[in-house]
């Protein structure tokens, strides 16, 4: 405790209230998006519906430059999916990928069971889904948006995608399984939504719960994949 003098009384400050007050004096400056950090549930912007990228700017440097950012982010934290908004700009735009890195995080029962199948990385802009199979299956569902948690959440199981890929070249493609889910995720980041919006609600789990009991709640969750 430090000593410290006011109309001649004395009163006392703690070093940790010298810190934090120091602390708040050099507050780094706050970052521009596209970001290199995936942001979190409670930003408005995840709650907004993506515009629409103009076919003759997907090549413009404005915009290559955030799917170069969006790839950067979507590697740093190892994702199956990643869109714009998650990374601060709200464009019609995200990525998606199932590999093998990703494929051996669970077993060849789960690998079955989920009809998982490796896809390579791809790039998707404007994307517009058509639903080819209404039934639906429920299986556990995460996102870095959401971070530390898990719930159960229903899926269509078969789904069309048309859009453009990086270079604003027409695609097109069937996806089913595992993969149709992830696809799924990703374009309801673009129309403002989150995966608790549909999720079986009393399935919400924290993925460290028992960490949390057995550490004595001493347990640090981390929002950068650094």
């Amino acid at each position: 405790m430090l000593p410290l003098s006011k109309f001649g009384q004395v009163r006392y400050i703690s070093y940790n209230s010298i810190r934090t007050w120091y602390a708040n004096l050099v507050k780094p400056k706050p970052k521009e998006p596209p970001y290199e950090h995936v942001v979190q549930i409670g930003d408005p912007l995840l709650r907004t519906v993506s515009e629409v990228v103009p076919p003759d700017l997907i090549k413009s440097k404005e915009i290559q430059f955030l799917i170069k950012r969006l790839k950067y982010t979507f590697d740093k934290y190892n994702c199956v999916g990643l869109s714009a908004p998650q990374i601060g700009l709200s464009f019609q735009i995200f990525i998606a990928e199932f590999s093998k890195k990703h494929a051996n995080s669970y077993s060849e029962k789960e690998f079955r069971n989920k009809e998982m199948t490796i896809q390579p990385q791809q790039v998707i802009i404007n994307p517009e889904i058509k639903i080819l199979d209404y039934s639906k299956v429920v299986f556990p569902e995460s996102c870095e948006s959401v971070k530390g948690y898990y719930a159960e959440v229903p899926r269509y199981q078969a789904i069309e995608l048309k859009g453009r890929d990086e270079n604003g070249a027409e695609i097109s493609f069937k996806a089913h399984g595992w993969w149709a889910r992830i696809i799924q995720h990703e374009l309801d980041h673009l129309n403002g939504r989150l995966y608790t919006d549909i999720m079986k609600a009393k399935t919400l789990t924290c993925c460290c719960w028992d960490a949390v009991n057995e550490r004595g709640g001493k347990v640090i969750l981390s929002f950068n994949a650094d």
